[in-house]
């Protein structure tokens, strides 16, 4: 057998394998070009599946609506209290635009969503410095993040940013990126968006922001708390620079303009002159707390659930209220205040002011149970005494300093007027008009405090009581809001009526997911009580009244009762529509003065007049069982042709004098066949008309 050489062997073996090689390289390329077309596919398909998919929900979308009763948004819930004001590129500074993009995405327009340079450059930088210290995301990126995304750090976070920035370059033009980016971002305090921010910051429009202004908001949202020049003026003014010389790379401006910008004086507004968070802060407070609290909505779903929530809120009821006290309080500092307004008619709650600067003081004084309501209380208890027939508006007592007894004499008590101010023998219309404390304490000897405890627990009242003659002046401490509900019942002739400020929650589809039921309204007193009563209170605002002040505010039908302590000022009162409570006062107890005490009269009236600008006037209705008869002011009796003074006065039937005066005349008693007008008191054309249409 032939023995071939190995160097034969060795050369055949070779020649076989570079006959075999190249076909392995062929195989090789288009294995790579099957999987490069197969690559290019799957990412085809991959884009094409991105640019028909929907993108999700974002965030703030998601976000339940607070809507007043025309229909309009006029908050939004969320974790943040989101205060925001969409608008357009056109309505935005040019500077605030620049300003951002040289500072936070100056390849904006040439990039498709994601920086790689940007990216390179970070991950370099942080390699260096053994660190993550700096990054480089896009606007774009960032958009996705604060749409769709919370700001954990996972990879599966950072999955969905890079999908939903991708979908975000296809589906929207670098224009509309920008204008929601603008929109969305958060600058501190609140403000979502750069139209919120601009007024909140400076008080101005987006689009009237100067350069320097620009630049400072412009770094704002790199850390919102660190460089708010409201929180820390150094930080913010440090990244103003920056901001500024970011502006002269990019070649926008030049270091002139950028000193001269930097070396600006800028004016920010005052914390009162700040809008609210919301139009109507409060009050989507107390919604809030109803949707949780009473109606078991979870907050999350709250927040987060799309909810359209319809409420009662009138919104030029609304905007009377706050424009109302802001006027009487802005030239006071510290001085808080309270304005509640309620339907009578239905309990629908109109309007709600919960204090002077919601940015400064979130607390709802319009629930402070802490407050004494002086003799704003006193209607309810003279409604108790009409009520039951004890007393009418014709029963006299004399306002002089007196030593009552009570307790079966084993306590006294000696309350004072005002002042040391006495009238002598007074009637009950006379004593409401004066807010006479004798005459009160008095009252509420006769018909028993107890009786006018259980009286303020018909009419709403749930703040404890105590049985004791100085409840009568108002020394048991009930808030706003249960004074305007009892009120409220005096207006709405004797029915009571509950306070109602959601009347129906729906999801995003529009399922209703509650809807309130017509509330049952109680006959807790006779409607021709209530009538008497309210008419006496319409004294208040007439000459002699402590509410005569503001008469000439109010050109419509209007009654109540002013209230003061040494720390509250009061003034509750009703209309045939509304029923209102403002309280004046210090949270910290501090004493109020002549000034501060004469607050709460004005408000009530400015925004009486204001919320129902739109409303012809109307008189209170009369009940069936009224009766009006002339009688002797000195003597309380029928007056006759002698007497030299007669006061139209009305009664609950049955309960009117039945004796003429005899005072002033022996002759036959007659009764006066024509009302007498009385030049000494205070005329207006709605009290001509009451009077016209009693007889």
């Amino acid at each position: 057998m032939e023995r071939r050489d190995p160097f034969v062997q060795k050369l055949a073996r070779s020649d076989k394998y570079h006959h075999r090689k190249p076909r392995r390289l062929v195989r090789l390329f288009k294995f790579m070009l099957g999987a490069g077309l197969l690559g290019l596919c799957a990412a085809g398909i991959l884009l094409l599946y991105l640019y028909q998919a929907d993108l999700p929900l974002a965030d703030s979308d998601r976000n339940s609506l607070l809507i007043d009763s025309k229909g309009d948004t006029i908050a939004v819930f969320s974790d943040g209290g989101r205060n925001r004001e969409n608008v357009d590129l056109e309505q935005i500074s040019p500077w605030l635009i620049k300003s951002t993009l040289a500072t936070e995405d100056r390849q904006f327009y040439k990039h498709f969503g994601f920086d790689l340079k940007g990216m390179t450059r970070a991950v370099l930088v942080n390699l260096k410095e053994m660190g993550k210290v700096q990054g480089a995301s896009t606007l774009t990126q960032q958009l996705a993040r604060n749409l769709y995304l919370s700001h954990e750090r996972t990879w599966s976070r950072k999955m969905k940013e890079a999908i939903y920035t991708a979908q975000l370059e296809m589906k929207y033009s670098k224009a509309d990126i920008l204008r929601m980016y603008l929109n969305e971002i958060y600058y501190g305090h609140g403000a979502y968006g750069i139209e919120a921010a601009a007024k909140m910051y400076f008080g101005k429009h987006a689009k009237d922001l100067s350069l320097a202004e620009s630049a400072m908001l412009a770094g704002v949202p790199k850390g919102p708390t660190y460089y708010s020049p409201l929180n820390h003026m150094k930080n913010a003014k440090d990244r103003q620079r920056t901001v500024l010389s970011a502006l002269v790379d990019t070649g926008d401006i030049t270091q002139a303009e950028a000193d001269q910008a930097y070396n600006e004086m800028l004016k920010f507004q005052s914390p009162k002159q700040r809008p609210p968070v919301d139009k109507a802060p409060y009050f989507r407070d107390y919604v809030k707390n109803i949707v949780i609290g009473d109606l078991g909505f979870d907050e999350a779903m709250l927040e987060h659930g799309g909810l359209n929530i319809y409420t009662t809120l009138d919104p030029d009821a609304q905007k009377a209220a706050e424009a109302a006290v802001s006027s009487e309080l802005a030239s006071t500092p510290e001085l808080e205040a309270a304005l509640i307004s309620i339907d009578p008619r239905n309990g629908h709650i109109r309007a709600l002011v919960g204090g002077a600067n919601y940015t400064e003081s979130q607390y709802n004084h319009v629930f402070a149970k802490t407050r004494q309501p002086g003799s704003s209380f006193k209607p309810i208890m003279y409604l108790t005494a009409l009520a039951s027939g004890k007393m009418t508006g014709a029963s006299k007592f004399s306002s002089q300093p007196t030593l009552f007894h009570y307790d079966d004499n084993r306590k006294t008590y000696s309350p004072k007027n005002f002042g040391d101010k006495y009238l002598g023998e007074i009637d009950m219309r006379q004593a409401i008009a004066a807010s006479d404390n004798i005459y009160a304490v008095n009252t509420i000897l006769t018909v028993g405090a107890e009786k006018v405890i259980e009286m303020g627990r018909k009419m709403g009242i749930t703040s404890p009581m105590q049985p004791v003659p100085s409840l009568a002046l108002g020394t048991s401490p009930i808030s706003p809001f249960e004074m305007a509900t009892a009120f409220a019942v005096i207006s709405n002739q004797g029915r009571n009526v509950k306070a109602v400020a959601v009347l129906k929650i729906t999801d995003e589809k529009g399922h209703v997911l509650y809807e309130a039921e017509p509330e049952k309204s109680e006959q807790i007193v006779p409607p021709a009580a209530a009538y008497v009563l309210t008419r006496l209170m319409e004294s208040v605002f007439e000459t002699g009244g402590t509410g005569n002040r503001v008469s000439n505010e109010i050109k419509r039908p209007v009654a109540g009762k002013t209230g003061t302590t040494s720390t509250d000022a009061w003034l509750v009162g009703f209309t045939p529509e509304l029923s209102t409570a403002v309280w004046v006062g210090y949270d910290k107890g501090k004493t109020l003065g002549t000034t501060e005490s004469r607050k709460a009269a004005p408000i009530f009236a400015k925004y009486t007049e204001q919320a129902l600008e739109k409303v012809p006037p109307k008189i209170f209705p009369i009940p069936d069982d009224v009766v009006s008869v002339y009688i002797d002011p000195e003597t309380g009796k029928l007056a006759t042709a002698d007497c030299p003074e007669k006061k139209l006065e009305v009664f609950v039937r049955g309960t009117e004098p039945t004796q003429f005066c005899e005072e002033h005349g022996k002759g036959k008693a007659e009764p006066v066949p024509v009302p007498v007008k009385d030049e000494k008191e205070s005329h207006s054309w709605w009290s001509d008309l009451k009077r016209w249409w009693m007889d």
